[in-house]
């Protein structure tokens, strides 16, 4: 294998630069041939720095025009200038202003990082090392620098010019071009840096903060798009009330800009005052958008927008602590939601995400501490482990302080931290410092990978009327952490009495226990409670108080209890989960389930289903059975996902069968003619209904159900529903369903998105062919990460039985593809990639026909470093 040049990145090797940037000044002159950046940065030496000592800048492929200091060119034996950066060797020892100037070729930068053009409009990314790609700089989070700029361009197609802060100046710079400049008051690091140039239609809307400030808001976006962006502008209006409200976070300029482009290797990036944003986070119609799509929208929406102090205002101080400010926003922007829905079926969203993309890395080869002490390629940590377990960690925190002393950490943590970039010990001190409690042993949750398994066991003595607990944590060993230490680890809990009541006890003792808060924080903890009156059924981990696998002694009798009885949503939900994911899992080795043991799972369903206390959202999420991936995950090794996949199927007809008509009688009940909105109350109950479609089509066999609905909807979430139910179980009417989907909406990037993502998880045999046919089309867009994320990235991530092929099919479709793309898109390129990461709990002769596609991918082809690792960590697992 040829990569590009590796260098491992250690934490332990961090050190300040010896100069700091002062400030930066920024003047692009935008054409369509090239682009001229003059970059005048002043700096100066810190006090550590020896005389003499160099002046080392990041650089990445620019063409160096000219280079000045004070004024006064340089001389050839001062500097070098090669593809990685720009030295000086003997820079002055005191403040000066170092003047450089390069072009840039915006319209091939394939990768999208740094300025690059996407249809038509010029745009950056600079998050985590692209700034490096448009000027010479000290291109880290721990350099802060007020930014001015100054941006001339053609004014036929560039009539819009924004850059980070506040407009300062604009008008006629002669020949047809005009200029902005924008100038940003608050020092941010080079990866918070962007630039807009682009005809761009546009809806504005204003925000008057708590202190009686007015924002003027606007959102851009390509022409005919604008009346798909007022969910969005929506979304942002009620971000800032709300972080207002429980933060006590004010925006802090003139302005806040929202940018939808179609070319986007993210979802979003927080640029201060300056949102950058993949337009499928930004447009949405109900023709042409489902309910997820809104929820996501107003997610991101708000994330990005948070970042403007857990990320922007407050830094990293390196990008080993990426989970500072992404697992810190992720957890906000969950409260918001939480807020602003229903709380336990927003919770309960989150843990699926977790257990379906975060356990899985956290159990095999890619496997990595929330905050990593080395790397090799910073984008390739920019995952499920940062972001979701980051914001778990977060969860905690706030679970073990309470609300009052979470807000009151915070408070400190922004008073603190203002304007500075720090570190996850910084954070973790102010919440110590804020409530007087040592969390020394909690911020082992930040520094080891590794899913806890906790192991529950209890008994009860009806005589002296005690209750025992035990509770165990073991983590499993990780590539390079064999031996783990035991965390601190809260569990939220609760006991049940036999008529379904909470049951109260009188004392406890062997461990300690703060209200409802059980603190596990050695290797075994033994509760006895006393005082109890009669066996109870414990409920554990109500909602889901701390990422962690549970095996406890429960049996199906009492977990079908709690999913009737538990006061905790969540754990209603988690228990129907479990039973049916232990019924398929034992079956797919063999040992089918009874008809006791399928007659108490549907009729813990139909107890559901009939529950007034329950919403429509909540019974969609009860009702769904586990996918193949779940289960497989909870086999843990030697899975063999066809028999997986016939023993979810087995189970699903069989549950269904005896129900199906009294299922289609509740379906029908749920049309509603009302106008369409994306409100809880509506998407709860579409929800529903296709949970109850999705049962009667793959339990019942009623593909003509998908087809009416689908003729008949008024919305796209009942419309691609209908279509993806059908296509998931390959029902007679799948393909016509298919066919006229992409017909009816060729037109719209985004739709065709959601057709790529149900022709890629369709389970029949000539699915890879249709996707190297769909690839292998002249108009298929080959550079657009969407595009690409719909239809490979679905393909390996959705648990289909096709990636997994026994011949090995999948496996060699997916390493040809990744080689091609690592060509043009390399970010692009490594995340589908991390698919492949579930090879080790495969049966033998899969995981052999995966290490082999994989190895002639690294011996055939030159590759990039996000793809090259990537594929060397899988090897090594």
């Amino acid at each position: 294998m040829r990569t590009e040049t590796e260098q491992t990145i250690y934490l332990k090797d961090y050190a300040p630069t010896p100069y700091r940037i002062v400030s930066v000044e920024l003047d692009f002159r935008i054409l369509e041939e090239n682009t001229r950046v003059r970059a005048q940065l002043a700096i100066e030496p810190r006090d550590t720095t020896a005389p003499g000592t160099s002046l080392v800048l990041d650089g990445d492929g620019l063409s160096l025009s000219s280079i000045a200091i004070d004024g006064a060119p340089l001389a050839l034996a001062s500097y070098a200038a090669d593809d990685n950066g720009l030295t000086i060797v003997e820079p002055p020892f005191r403040r000066f202003v170092l003047e450089t100037e390069v072009f840039l070729k915006p319209e091939s930068n394939t990768k999208l990082m740094g300025l690059y053009r996407s249809s038509g409009t010029w745009c950056t990314q600079c998050e985590p090392e692209g700034f490096r790609r448009i000027t010479y700089y000290l291109d880290r989070p721990d350099v802060l620098a007020p930014f001015t700029v100054r941006m001339t361009a053609p004014q036929a197609l560039a009539p819009v010019l924004l850059s980070n802060g506040n407009p300062i100046d604009r008008g006629d710079a002669g020949d047809g071009m005009h200029y902005a400049v924008w100038q940003d008051p608050f020092p941010k690091p080079a990866y918070l840096f962007a630039l807009v140039a682009g005809d761009l239609g546009s809806i504005t809307d204003s925000f008057t903060t708590v202190s009686g400030r007015n924002v003027d808001l606007a959102i851009y976006c390509t022409h005919g798009k604008e009346a798909e962006c007022h969910h969005a502008m929506d979304s942002l209006k009620r971000s800032m009330a709300w972080d207002e409200r429980r933060f006590g976070r004010e925006y802090d300029l003139d302005v806040f800009n929202v940018v939808a482009v179609s070319d986007f290797n993210f979802g979003a990036m927080e640029n201060k005052g300056l949102n950058i944003f993949n337009d499928k986070l930004v447009f949405a119609q109900p023709e042409t958008a489902t309910d997820a799509n809104y929820h996501s929208i107003e997610r991101v929406i708000a994330h990005e927008y948070f970042h403007n102090w857990t990320g922007n205002r407050i830094t990293c101080r390196d990008w080993f602590q990426l989970c500072l400010k992404e697992g810190l926003t992720v957890y906000r922007d969950q409260e918001f939601s939480s807020d602003e829905h229903s709380r336990p079926v927003q919770r309960i969203h989150d843990v699926q995400n977790l257990r379906t993309s975060q356990f899985p890395e956290d159990g095999g080869p890619l496997a990595h501490p929330p905050r990593p002490d080395h790397y090799r390629e910073i984008n390739n940590f920019y995952t499920t482990t940062v972001y979701e377990k980051g914001a778990e960690v977060v969860r905690m925190l706030a679970t073990l302080l309470g609300e009052a002393g979470f807000r009151k950490g915070m408070d400190l943590y922004f008073e603190r931290h203002d304007g500075e970039a720090t570190t996850i010990e910084a954070f973790i001190k102010v919440f110590e410092d804020a409530s007087g409690r040592d969390l020394s042993q909690f911020i082992t949750w930040y520094l080891q990978a590794g899913t806890p398994q906790v192991t529950v066991s209890d008994s009860y003595d009806g005589a002296s009327q005690t209750y025992t607990l035990t509770l165990t944590q073991t983590v499993e060993p990780t590539p390079g952490e064999p031996d783990k230490k035991p965390l601190l680890i809260p569990v939220r809990f609760g006991l049940i009495g036999p008529n379904g009541s909470p049951m109260s006890w009188n004392g406890v003792s062997g461990g300690t226990v703060e209200g409802d808060l059980i603190l596990l924080d050695k290797p075994s903890v033994t509760l006895t409670f006393s005082g109890v009156a009669n066996k109870p059924v414990p409920s554990l981990f109500r909602a889901f108080s701390a990422p962690v696998k549970v095996s406890s002694n429960l049996d199906q009798a009492d977990l079908l209890f709690l999913a009737r009885h538990d006061s905790d949503p969540f754990n209603r939900w988690d228990a129907l989960q479990t039973v049916s994911t232990q019924l398929i899992a034992e079956a797919a080795r063999g040992r089918r389930w009874s008809d006791d043991d399928a007659h108490a799972l549907r009729q813990a369903l139909v107890d559901t289903l009939a529950n007034p206390d329950l919403d429509a959202a909540f019974k969609a999420q009860a009702i769904a059975i586990p996918g193949t991936g779940m289960v497989s995950r909870h086999i843990g090794k030697d899975v063999d996902p066809d028999a997986v996949s016939a023993a979810r199927k087995d189970l699903v007809t069989t549950l269904v069968g005896p129900i199906a008509d009294q299922l289609a009688e509740r379906y029908a009940a749920l049309v509603s003619d009302a106008p369409y909105s994306p409100d809880a109350a509506q998407a709860g109950e579409r929800a529903l209904r296709n949970g109850l479609l999705q049962l009667l089509v793959s339990g019942a066999g009623r593909g003509d159900l998908a087809q009416k609905q689908y003729e008949t909807a008024g919305n796209m979430t009942d419309r691609y529903a209908a279509m993806a139910i059908a296509a998931q179980s390959w029902t007679d009417e799948a393909p016509a369903l298919l066919g006229d989907f992409r017909t009816r909406f060729a037109g719209d990037p985004l739709v065709f998105d959601k057709w790529l993502t149900a022709s890629a998880q369709a389970p029949d045999d000539g699915v890879i062919e249709r996707m190297r046919a769909i690839l292998a089309a002249p108009d298929f867009p080959k550079t657009n990460p969407n595009r690409l994320r719909s239809l490979l990235g679905s393909f390996v991530m959705s648990g289909s039985t096709q990636f997994t092929r026994l011949d090995g099919a999948g496996f060699r479709f997916v390493t040809e593809a990744v080689a091609e793309i690592d060509k043009v898109n390399p970010q692009v390129a490594s995340r589908i990639l991390t698919g492949m990461r579930i090879l080790p709990m495969l049966e033998p002769r899969r995981r052999e026909a995966g290490r082999v596609a994989l190895e002639t991918l690294k011996s055939q082809h030159t590759l990039s470093r996000n793809v090259g690792e990537i594929l060397d960590r899988i090897l090594a697992g």
